[in-house]
């Protein structure tokens, strides 16, 4: 019995690290891929995907990830340290986000459509306040002083629970960014299908982490 308990606590671990690998592989080759799509630069509508790709696929999922046991590029730090680097990227992923919000509003403005009228734009718009918010919320966090009401323990589930909604959020915003005219006409066939894959694959993985690091372990 104790053998076989010990061959599904490595199996589990050698899961754990294989898509914690993939997550990391994942978000550099999704954001390669868009940014060789839309071109940042050529156009202004072009910095839209490529920031709210690198905000979402790229920072926020790194910044999650800093805290995997199994797949942290920086596992061997402090937790200060990871605690620090998760702040940065969250910060560059906020950035990002703003900004790519900007150049779709100005673009749009400056085409005369209408804002925020299909369901990308509209949660896109969702996210990215989530975001926002999240990003203050976790200040409570590095000062505890700022709110008392609840206990640190009970912060850090909430900004956990929160963050991962965050993040969900930014998956699926991004697959229905590529489902818009301009993604559609941009990639088609199976480009497209894997495409749609990553922001799917990286959503479980971070989904699995945060489950387990928090809601799993405070329910029991």
């Amino acid at each position: 019995m104790a053998q076989g308990s010990d061959m599904d606590t490595r199996l589990h671990r050698t899961l754990r690290l294989i898509s914690g690998a993939a997550a990391h592989l994942t978000a550099v080759i999704f954001t390669i891929s868009i940014s060789c799509v839309a071109q940042p630069g050529t156009t202004l509508f072009s910095w839209h995907p490529f920031l709210m790709t690198l905000a979402f696929s790229f920072f926020m999922t790194e910044a999650i990830l800093v805290f995997s046991p199994d797949s942290s590029l920086l596992r061997s730090f402090s937790r200060t340290a990871r605690v620090r680097a998760h702040w940065l990227l969250q910060l560059l992923s906020a950035l990002c986000a703003g900004l790519g919000l900007c150049a779709i509003y100005y673009n749009k403005a400056l085409h005369g459509k209408p804002h925020f009228v299909t369901w990308h734009g509209l949660l896109g718009l969702l996210t990215v306040m989530w975001a926002l918010i999240q990003n203050l919320g976790g200040i409570t966090l590095l000062y505890p002083k700022l709110v008392q009401r609840w206990t640190l323990a009970t912060r850090k589930l909430y900004h956990a629970t929160s963050g991962l909604l965050a993040y969900l959020l930014g998956c699926i915003s991004l697959l229905l960014g590529m489902c818009s005219l301009w993604f559609t006409a941009s990639v088609t066939g199976v480009s497209w299908y894997l495409c749609a894959l990553c922001p799917v694959l990286t959503g479980l993985v971070i989904m699995s982490q945060v489950s387990n690091a928090y809601l799993y372990r405070k329910r029991n």
